[in-house]
Order: C-alpha cells, then sequence, then structure tokens
C-alpha cells in the first residue's frame, strides 16, 4: 500500500520535482488537498520550512528551495544519470573511515549516516566503511561528494586493494545482491503496470498515484549503492532505471494538465479529496 505523504516531505519533494521553478502556495495547498492535507497544515509547513532555510521566498507567496537545501536537492536529482557515473570494478574498495569522528553529536551524526548511505557505503568494522571502487572518478569523486552533503574533511577516505580473503568475503556480502536485483524486477512491473492503465484514471488519482509511487521508485534509485556485477544484475538495474525514467515523464504531465485546469474543476477535485 502507497503511504499518505506529510505535508512538509510532499512540499519538498514538489520543489525538487520543480527543477528550479518556484512553487507558489497557491498550488501548494491544491497539491496538499489531493492528500487530504488541510490549508492550514499546509502554510504552517511553509513557515517552519522558511524557518529552518528549506524553502525561501520567491516572490509574492512563491517559494523555492532554500540555502540548506540545494546541495541535497542537487545531489538526490543526479539519480537520473546515476548509471552514466559507473565504470568497470576492477575489485578494489572505497573506504571511508569515521572511527576517530565523534558520535554526540546527533545533528553531525544523522548527516554523516545519510551521506555514507547515498554513496553506498556499508560499514566493514567500527567505523571503518566502504563500497566498489566502480564510480567514476574514484576515491576523489567519493571524497568531493561526501563534503558537498556536509560529511566534514575529518574522514580518511582512501582505496584498498588485496583485502585478505575473509574480509573480502564479508566486503562482498555486505549487500544483498539477490534482494537488491529482484527489488529492480518488483518495481519495474509496479510502474509498468500502473503505466498501462494510467489512462483509464481520474486526473486527481492519476497524480496521487503517480505522485506516491514515483516518489517510492526515485527514492529507491537514490539510495541505490550501484554496485557492479557480479555483487548485481546490472542488466536489471538499467531497466529498471529506464521504468523510473519514463514514469517520471509521465507524470509531469500528469500534474501540469492538473494545475492547468480550470479552477471550478480544480476546486471540486480538492472537495473530493478532502
Amino acid at each position: 500500500m502507497l503511504m499518505k505523504p506529510n505535508p512538509r516531505s510532499l512540499i519538498l519533494n514538489l520543489l525538487l520535482a520543480a527543477e528550479g521553478e518556484p512553487l507558489s502556495a497557491r498550488d501548494a495547498i491544491a497539491s496538499c488537498a489531493l492528500f487530504g492535507i488541510r490549508e492550514n497544515s499546509v502554510r504552517v509547513t511553509l513557515v517552519r520550512l522558511a524557518a529552518a532555510g528549506l524553502i525561501e521566498a520567491a516572490g509574492r507567496g512563491a517559494y523555492r528551495l532554500g540555502p540548506n537545501a540545494t546541495e541535497l536537492a542537487a545531489d538526490v536529482a543526479t539519480w537520473r544519470t546515476a548509471e552514466d557515473r559507473l565504470r568497470e570494478w576492477s575489485g578494489g574498495w572505497v573506504v571511508v573511515h569515521v572511527g576517530s569522528l565523534g558520535r554526540s553529536d546527533r545533528v553531525a551524526l544523522r548527516a554523516r549516516d545519510r551521506a555514507l548511505a547515498l554513496l553506498g557505503l556499508r560499514e566493514l568494522e567500527r567505523g571503518l566503511f566502504l563500497r566498489p571502487d566502480n564510480l567514476q572518478g574514484g576515491v576523489a569523486a567519493v571524497r568531493e561528494r561526501l563534503h558537498k552533503l556536509g560529511q566534514g574533511s575529518e574522514a580518511a577516505v582512501f582505496v584498498a586493494h588485496d583485502l585478505d580473503a575473509a574480509r573480502e568475503q564479508r566486503a562482498r556480502a555486505l549487500w544483498d545482491g539477490d534482494t537488491l536485483s529482484r527489488a529492480y524486477r518488483d518495481m519495474r512491473a509496479r510502474l509498468e503496470d500502473w503505466l498501462a492503465r494510467a489512462d483509464e484514471l481520474e486526473p486527481d488519482v492519476a497524480a496521487r498515484e503517480s505522485f506516491l509511487l514515483g516518489n517510492e521508485a526515485i527514492r529507491q534509485l537514490v539510495f541505490d549503492p550501484l554496485l557492479p556485477a557480479p555483487l548485481v544484475d546490472t542488466a536489471a538495474r538499467h531497466a529498471f532505471t529506464d521504468a523510473v525514467q519514463r514514469f517520471d515523464k509521465a507524470g509531469h504531465v500528469i500534474w501540469q494538465r492538473l494545475h492547468l485546469m480550470p479552477a471550478e474543476a480544480r476546486a471540486s477535485g480538492e472537495a473530493v479529496a478532502h
């Protein structure tokens, strides 16, 4: 079952999808109404997001992503070209050592954990994270991306080769490749099944479902570790990525049509949503 979004995540996702274009408060309210979220909750959320620096004013009654969200937004947006950042894997590992860094600052710790997860790094031993060295740009690119995501320069980032047999086996087992490959195939099937029946749906239903299912699929891609073969089925990942891109384009068209509908038609849809 698709989970109903909260107004915070919905507004931020709408701004991410807008790719730099401002979002009016009116459109935010109308979009949230499709999910049964009331106008007062939307306005309170807009104020809180602005206070946190996650959004900022972009003219009267309009918003764009703020300074505390732009770097992460830029990184998340790279899901469309994620596979273009890959190269052949020669068996080496990119290693990030954070064992000497503090764990008392919870905000910094959350940012660190998120950065490591976004780069597909897993913990081999306490404080020692690694991933296959199959990303374009190698260790330098990983180091730069970690810094952009808020990981300080204190962490050691380097390449390791020729792990002993036991650690090599444990490293390869950090990811469940069979589960990842099955998830690619399952989500691709869900996206293609939905696209096949999308024309039969009412506009507001299509908008809701495309947002929820598309958000789930994009999140799966954003946090995908981008493993090389033979750790995962790379052909299944490529087919899944292609399906997400097609679904995303279809979703954009659905939402654009919805917001171009006459105001009275939109209002009737909002009433049903409540």
